[in-house]
């Protein structure tokens, strides 16, 4: 049971003041707080028995036993890694940066397959496996990762589109139906340009599946499905290429699956598409 500091950390923006006390308290100490009760959380803290539990329900967990368990799990796993989640440091060599950030994004791996719940995942699966039609939405670096189901997707015979403009992205959404999919990619869950889209999507009757950061975000409120990511936002880049990896990565996991469920018709869909390929960089190479 893991991923009670990483659901605070990303909670932490939205989580109330009178709450803050207590969250930060816990981030700054987790090894000493798996040993502390409530109401000495509370004390050590500057917050009340009362915070601690809001605090709880605040960011999903039952209660404070279980954000203790997620603590202890998240302790243990922590302890081999040589790097943590931090700013890029001027003039790094490159030897360090190779060494880093393959770390980084293990790491990042590792926590979002921690926090996400293979039911999810595999509700996800099933409903694309079954669409007329999926629409993939995505802005900036998300984008990339919307481009990326697009394509995989259509290798093997499903109608699906991922457009960047918004006005396309709310027609679109506006002509789905009951079966077809919508796909939003937001690393914080609350992108302007997507929010519209998905309200339209679920108005139309399509099933709805946000992958965003873990913890509350408004995205994730609207959708049917929710998916999580984990990567450290930092200053210089290393949000745009952690999210975009875990992003892909989930991607990566729910293709691998839905091209599974139905392996002789994904072969065959392959092999046209590597022969339409070929033959065309063939002709054209004569």
């Amino acid at each position: 049971m893991k991923g009670g500091l990483t659901l605070l950390r990303e909670s932490l923006p939205l989580i109330k003041p009178s709450e803050k006390n207590a969250a930060n308290y816990i981030l700054a100490h987790p090894a000493e707080v798996v040993k502390l009760s409530v109401q000495e959380l509370a004390g050590k803290s500057g917050s009340s028995e009362a915070a601690v539990i809001r605090l709880c329900k605040s960011i999903g967990v039952t209660g404070y036993r279980e954000l203790k368990l997620k603590i202890a799990g998240d302790l243990q796993n922590e302890s081999g890694n040589k790097y943590a989640f931090g700013e890029i440091k001027p003039n790094d060599t490159v030897a360090h940066l190779m060494e880093a950030i393959a770390e980084k994004h293990t790491q990042s791996i590792s926590q979002t397959m921690q926090v996400n719940e293979a039911v999810a995942i595999e509700q996800a699966v099933s409903m694309i496996s079954r669409a007329r039609k999926i629409d993939f939405y995505g802005v900036g670096a998300s984008y990339l990762v919307a481009q990326d189901g697009e394509q995989k997707f259509g290798r093997i015979g499903k109608w699906c589109t991922a457009y960047s403009d918004a006005h396309q992205q709310l027609a679109s959404a506006a002509n789905l139906t009951y079966g077809d999919v919508a796909f939003a990619i937001s690393y914080s869950g609350e992108t302007e340009q997507l929010l519209p889209v998905i309200k339209q999507a679920k108005e139309a009757g399509a099933t709805t599946i946000a992958l965003t950061k873990l913890g509350p975000n408004r995205l994730q409120e609207l959708a049917d499905i929710q998916l999580f990511t984990v990567a450290k936002e930092a200053r210089i880049r290393s949000a745009a290429t952690s999210s975009r990896i875990v992003q892909m990565y989930l991607m990566d996991i729910i293709y691998t699956a839905v091209a599974g469920r139905d392996y002789e018709h994904t072969i065959d869909a392959l092999e046209k598409s590597r022969q339409a390929i070929q033959q065309a960089f063939q002709t054209e190479q004569k």
